[in-house]
């Protein structure tokens, strides 16, 4: 047991602390979008040289030069439109830093990597726990040359940290490629262009309570009017008092609308966002505020009423409903989806297939959902798994940060807390101790569904493994209860199952006697197994 890595606890995972909201912008005029276009263009000049300031000014960033740059921006717009770029330039800059320190951290792994592998003499084997040598000496010299680009590359990285400059693209690194590669993407340049110049727009405003419905520069009345607060250089455009534009459209969230109406009517913050869809050719409204921090339940009220145990897979999640004690309860459960498409057709997959566990989630009577607290960072590398590219895209396809969060948040709304474990040995124990004991001729056992059952026994605070009945009487024990289920304080309990005997079959005693050598005839029938024992029933809890 010493080879298994000590497991992290249970714990439940904190609910949401923000809302998002979404509604279009239809019926539009001329006059409405050309004013939109024009605000959006101007802002988004003001925030990409807010930006740009604020990249120059690295680590020697502090208030005054904040400040300094929020009141340049105060005179070609206004105060809470300066406001919100540099808070939205300061977002964006501490996001690009994060992933910096991500970056050097990816490509330190894979030296790490490269390093011990081209230490090791060519063809040499792995084990279970480190990669071997490479296969041939020509691949071992593409590995070298590899090795001497990713430290070159490691070392810029970390020069560029130390001196707090970040890469930072308006509009999106992605979009900015595409340019290159119109014709794969089914562009033209001029669709190219109104896209890109779309998404470097800005016209957001954060909320500020107290003012009226919670925000002075996008204003949203209980009744859908919209109207919008115009910079300085616009006001000429306003068809209302205050230098203001009221919107011939008129919005009404669906989503969550009653809530958004409370807000607004006690004037509490709400923050807005309008934007264009240029594939749609549609204006959307955004609007978004903050929760309270809701105090989650404890760990032991989760586990009062059982639990869903949920294996993630690259396809589908494996759901196993089990009662408080840890036992399977009916048969598994499987939600398909398909993660091919846009963007936007994952998205939904997700959110379907999601809904359809919650919905089961709250027949069956739980209160808790038990997943993986998955995190694959470390595990995409081109070096740790070689030649397995076809792995590399399977962990790679697992959302694992869009699934946390749309769980938490679509099962906070209808009540349930989502519970997070440990995922080692969780496929590797399940498929061992609970795939075939559950196999009958009407149910089909696959290894993620016992996966499943694993996972949730590791919630409910149960070893994976099942507890066995002691061996018969017989001839080599007569006397006493002996188990394979160790003790809640054991290291390593969940493991794999140590030998039943503190000594090989054949070997001496422990007095240093020797005794008879069991005839063949009676080996077989007499002699303690190591093995498998047969298990008792699966209500039998441990």
């Amino acid at each position: 047991m010493g080879g298994v890595r000590e497991l992290a606890a249970s714990f439940v995972v904190p609910g949401p602390c923000g809302v998002a909201v979404r509604d279009r912008l239809g019926h539009l005029t001329p006059r409405d979008e050309g004013v939109l276009r024009a605000v959006g263009e101007h802002q988004g000049a003001l925030a990409s040289r807010d930006l740009r300031a604020r990249c120059a000014d690295g680590l020697e960033h502090g208030a005054d030069s904040w400040a300094l740059r929020k009141r340049e921006l105060t005179r070609e717009s206004s105060s809470r439109i300066a406001g919100a770029i540099t808070k939205a330039t300061h977002d964006q800059w501490a996001l690009a830093r994060r992933c910096q320190a991500a970056h050097i951290q990816t490509l330190a792994a894979g030296i790490r990597t490269l390093r011990h592998r081209l230490s090791l003499p060519v063809g040499e084997p792995g084990t279970k726990r480190a990669a071997g040598g490479y296969r041939s000496r020509s691949e071992w010299f593409r590995k070298s040359r590899r090795l001497a680009a990713l430290e070159a590359r490691h070392a810029a990285v970390v020069a560029e940290w130390q001196a707090g400059r970040v890469r930072v693209v308006r509009g999106g690194r992605r979009l900015l490629n595409t340019r290159h590669h119109l014709a794969q993407a089914g562009l033209t340049e001029g669709q190219w262009r109104e896209r890109w110049e779309a998404e470097r727009w800005f016209i957001a405003a954060d909320g500020e309570s107290g003012k009226r419905f919670g925000n002075e520069t996008i204003r949203v009345t209980p009744d859908g009017e919209v109207s919008i607060r115009l910079p300085a250089p616009f006001a000429h455009l306003a068809n209302a008092g205050h230098g203001r534009y009221v919107l011939a459209s008129r919005i009404a969230f669906a989503h969550r609308g009653a809530e958004w109406a409370d807000r607004i009517a006690a004037n509490r913050a709400v923050a807005y966002r309008i934007h264009l869809d240029t594939e749609r050719g549609r204006w959307y409204l955004t609007a978004s505020w903050q929760r309270p921090v809701v105090k989650t339940i404890p760990l032991e009220a989760a586990r009062a009423r059982g639990m869903i145990g949920v294996d993630t897979n690259a396809d589908h999640f494996a759901a196993y409903r089990l009662d408080r004690h840890g036992n399977p309860v009916g048969d598994p459960h499987r939600f398909g989806f398909d993660l091919s498409g846009t963007a936007g057709h994952r998205d939904a997959q997700l959110r379907h297939a999601l809904t359809r566990l919650i919905h089961w989630a709250k027949q069956a009577g739980v209160a808790a959902i038990g997943i993986e607290d998955l995190d694959f960072t470390t595990e995409k590398t081109r070096e740790k798994h070689g030649r397995r590219k076809r792995f590399r895209q399977l962990i790679s396809g697992i959302p694992t940060g869009k699934l946390k969060a749309r769980l938490v948040s679509m099962a906070t709304e209808h009540g349930l807390s989502i519970v997070a474990v440990d995922p080692a040995y969780t496929t590797l124990w399940g498929a061992q101790h609970w795939q075939k004991p559950l196999v009958t001729p009407h149910r089909t056992m696959s290894r993620h569904d016992a996966a499943g059952v694993a996972i949730g026994r590791r919630t409910l605070g149960h070893p994976i493994r099942r507890r066995t009945a002691p061996p018969p009487h017989d001839r080599s024990d007569r006397a006493g209860h002996r188990t394979a289920q160790a003790g809640p304080g054991d290291r390593g309990r969940e493991g794999t199952r140590p030998p039943a005997t503190d000594r090989p079959p054949r070997g001496p005693s422990p007095n240093g006697t020797r005794t008879r050598e069991p005839s063949a005839s009676n080996t077989a029938r007499d002699a303690p197994s190591t093995q498998q024992w047969a298990q008792n029933s699966l209500t039998h809890t441990g």
